[in-house]
């Protein structure tokens, strides 16, 4: 931000009336005393008091006048680093105030206008700076709720050196803290049981069946020869090669449920905000690991975008998406909506990959839901947080705990590794639960192959 502050002109509408207002209370005492005194004088006769009635009552006016014709010319800027913070986490911000005119300034206040949820409106008091002088301060923001906060405009208040009148002018322009939900480092653990974002060397061709469908490129420095398209470099008149092929990176769906109804509590302990907070943790990880990601909330909406299935990573760079996709959950709120059938709309279009859900609440129609959302992935995590367990309800407890069991097993049978969430437990945790979890019921399959595959050459052997 930047930018100088508006000099007010001779003939605007309320100036001198707003200066007026900027008297201080020395001022005030000033002009009050001053015109007690000239009564005073007018009555008793004095006129030794009436001088002094009328230098206690132009004091006053004088600095009200002379403060309101300044014409001080002032820059100012804001820095703000970093523009985007965890929740918890500190931004400082820098001013800095330059006299770009040739009269030195007066006694100036500097005030920044924040949030109350970033803490305490910052005041600095800046002695005179002589012309050309320029003057830097600098305070911390931090806020423990995720959200985008405007800092600004920024506000210089004027004094005369009597402490008569105080005069308020400010700058336009601001800028926005985004603050991003918490993101823990996950280990690497294989969910699926397959590739990495990059696949087990499996490689898409961008060429056509048919050597006479090859899409050729022009010959670059460095290129191998042996990679000279002859048929193409006749036709174009110039050297041809193939072109190279393409790893396929794997997809992973990240899917939150924001429904209101879902989740019980707020603040930046609730279920809510664990969710939110996990969803950007897998974000990362994904992303870091080499897959096209993509953010999908229970409403159907998905981020970056609808262009290539609304994956990212692929064709951006996965910073540039990650802070994207930040920005999203940095504002995420609860949705009015009553199911997930628009995510579930979203997902059956296609083999989607690796999906990972954050589920509130289940009820028995919304578990249905999630458990078809299973046929049309690669793979499928989810993790649930229960009321029951957060809320910790005594009266019903056991009665949600039943009916959030029920849940959980209806998901496991239709494929899912479902993890239950307690609360306050670490992410990273759970991770590690889901990946023990899927390793188990694949050596049980496993086993289970092994045992019917025995019993059937012992039968031969009989």
């Amino acid at each position: 931000m930047s930018g100088r502050t508006p000099e007010p002109e001779p003939g605007e509408k309320g100036g001198v009336r707003a200066a007026l207002a900027g008297l201080t209370t020395r001022g005030r005492s000033f002009l009050a005393a001053g015109l007690a005194a000239a009564v005073c004088a007018f009555v008793l006769g004095q006129g030794d008091l009436l001088r002094v009635g009328v230098l206690l009552a132009v004091l006053p006016l004088m600095c009200v006048v002379v403060l309101y014709r300044t014409r001080y010319r002032v820059a100012g800027s804001r820095r703000l680093t970093p523009g985007r913070v965890p929740a918890g986490s500190e931004a400082r911000v820098h001013l800095r105030m330059e006299n770009v005119s040739r009269l030195p300034t007066g006694l100036l206040m500097l005030q920044d206008r924040v949030p109350y949820v970033l803490g305490p409106r910052p005041r600095f008091v800046l002695d005179k700076v002589e012309a050309g002088g320029r003057r830097e301060v600098s305070y911390r923001v931090r806020s423990d709720l995720r959200g985008r906060y405007p800092l600004g405009p920024l506000q210089l208040r004027l004094t005369d050196p009597f402490g008569m009148c105080e005069l308020s002018r400010s700058f336009s322009a601001y800028d926005t803290l985004t603050v991003i939900p918490r993101v823990e480092a996950l280990p690497p653990v294989r969910l699926t049981g397959e590739a990495n974002g990059y696949g087990d060397g499996r490689l898409r061709s961008l060429a056509l069946a048919g050597e006479d469908d090859i899409i050729p490129r022009g010959y670059r420095h460095g290129d191998d020869l042996r990679r000279v398209h002859w048929r193409s470099t006749a036709r174009y008149g110039e050297l041809m090669v193939r072109r190279e092929e393409q790893p396929q990176r794997a997809r992973c769906t990240v899917l939150l449920d924001t429904r209101r109804g879902a989740y019980a509590g707020a603040g930046p302990d609730s279920a809510f905000e664990w969710a939110v907070s996990g969803a950007a943790s897998v974000l990362v990880h994904m992303l870091e690991r080499g897959f096209s990601v993509r953010l999908l909330t229970d409403t159907g909406n998905s981020v970056p975008g609808e262009g290539s299935g609304g994956f990212a990573g692929s064709t951006q760079e996965s910073a540039d998406s990650a802070g994207l996709m930040m920005d999203t959950l940095a504002v995420v709120g609860h949705s009015e909506g009553g199911g997930l059938s628009p995510s579930y709309e979203v997902l059956r279009g296609g083999n989607d990959g690796l999906l990972i859900a954050f589920f509130g609440d289940l009820d028995d129609d919304q578990a249905a839901i999630a458990a078809q959302m299973r046929q049309r992935t690669g793979g499928a995590v989810a993790f649930v947080t229960d009321s029951a367990v957060w809320t910790a309800e005594p009266d019903r407890e056991a009665e949600l705990r039943e009916r959030a069991e029920e849940r959980m097993r209806l998901l496991c049978e239709a494929g899912w590794t479902a993890v239950s969430v307690p609360p306050g437990t670490p992410l990273e945790t759970l991770w590690q639960q889901a990946d023990a979890q899927r390793t188990g019921v694949a050596e049980s399959k496993s086993m289970k192959t092994g045992t019917s595959g025995m019993s059937g050459i012992s039968g031969g052997w009989s």
